[in-house]
């Protein structure tokens, strides 16, 4: 995710900020644009290029879960990633909007990947296959029975259980599940590639090809899941699997795959763009140069560059964790087999992206030069060193 700047001000603001901490603007992000427009209190909306001073707010914004905006074109009062949801919470039961904020903060970090990539996202509305959301929370009956939500994708539609939304409980069932990464984002990301496993996979003619590299997923879903959870992964699974769950069956080893490739390349454009700059004989082995912020990892040739990229960010990062009493913040390690997986998807998305792509804005815009920071050490095993 890149940093942004507020067009009123030119201050350093975030993809979720609402307001600008120095001029006290309101701020909306603008998707059509990739940049964030400011409003005053006379509701002047001030935009870069291209200009929009007809944007408006999400209607969301009222239940304060949305920052996004709307392009005055008729297409109704919801924004890009509110128009999705087909079943929001409760709003009257104490946290649910609280909850529900960390849910759509979480689907929008999703959906600005997807929207960078202009990959198809078909509006509940449209007929065909199309893409929904629900957010719904387990019920206790007038017995005591608890009626659980199962977070999960069918044909479709993404339900999410906001109790996911609560960090006790998500850290509770990370320890339970043995599972080293589970968030929000990450949730929303593995979800959505069942969706897009559905759209460019079946859908697309892709099928032989994703068997080759995946396996089979004709094998039994349920009996899979069972053995998995009964016997866990099997011996070695680290060199051909990002994760565990990926070992389960080969849905949910695209779907993990697809998450991973997405993780990677936001990762490393947030690296990038806030000036941070990785040379290592890692990348001089596989004959690339240091990328500055002008580098767009969602541009990236294969995904083994990104990999080759990527490697001295995770360093960096797992370094930095280390030294502070924590534990590795990317504990995965991206063998052949793996990056072998994450090139089909990436793939999947540029083989889709370019055919459909329209112009974005060029990152190097919002590159923060006053505020970057260029990171400097020695030794290619445990370290970067600044370029």
């Amino acid at each position: 995710m890149k940093p942004f700047h507020c067009p009123n001000c030119t201050n350093l603001v975030h993809f979720d900020n609402e307001t600008c901490l120095q001029c006290s603007f309101r701020l909306g992000y603008r998707p059509w644009a990739n940049d964030m427009a400011a409003v005053g209190a006379d509701g002047a909306v001030i935009t870069q290029e291209p200009a929009s001073p007809t944007a408006f707010f999400c209607d969301n914004v009222s239940h304060g879960v949305c920052n996004w905006m709307v392009e005055d074109n008729g297409e109704g009062t919801l924004c890009r990633a509110c128009r999705h949801n087909v079943m929001i919470p409760n709003l009257s039961v104490d946290g649910n909007i609280e909850h529900w904020a960390a849910m759509e903060r979480a689907k929008r970090y999703a959906f600005y990947s997807l929207l960078r990539w202009n990959l198809p996202l078909p509006l509940p509305s449209e007929e065909g296959r199309s893409l929904a959301f629900t957010f719904a929370a387990d019920v206790e009956a007038p017995d005591g029975e608890v009626q659980k939500v199962m977070t999960g994708h069918d044909q479709g539609n993404i339900t999410i259980n906001l109790a996911e939304a609560d960090d006790a409980e998500r850290e509770r069932m990370r320890l339970n599940m043995g599972e080293p990464y589970r968030t929000l984002v990450g949730h929303f990301r593995h979800e959505l590639g069942h969706f897009f496993w559905d759209m460019l996979v079946d859908d697309g003619g892709k099928l032989d090809a994703c068997r080759a590299i995946f396996g089979d997923e004709r094998r039994d879903y349920g009996e899979a899941l069972q053995e998995h959870y009964q016997n866990g992964a099997p011996a070695g699974w680290q060199n051909d699997y990002v994760s565990t769950y990926a070992t389960s069956h080969p849905w949910e080893d695209f779907a993990e795959t697809w998450a991973h490739y997405i993780h990677m390349t936001d990762g490393l454009e947030t690296a990038l763009s806030f000036g941070l700059r990785f040379d290592s004989r890692h990348l001089a082995a596989a004959g690339l140069e240091p990328a500055g912020a002008n580098y767009d990892p969602y541009a990236a040739a294969s995904a083994t560059e990104l990999v080759d990229r990527w490697v001295p960010v995770t360093i960096a990062l797992n370094s930095i964790n280390r030294s502070m009493g924590q534990h590795d913040i990317y504990p995965f390690v991206l063998s052949a087999a793996i990056t072998q997986k994450l090139e089909f998807i990436h793939q999947l998305i540029h083989q889709r992206w370019n055919v459909t792509r329209t112009p974005s804005p060029v990152l190097a815009q919002n590159a923060t030069q006053d505020n970057s920071t260029n990171m400097q050490s020695a030794g290619e095993q445990n370290f970067l060193s600044g370029v």
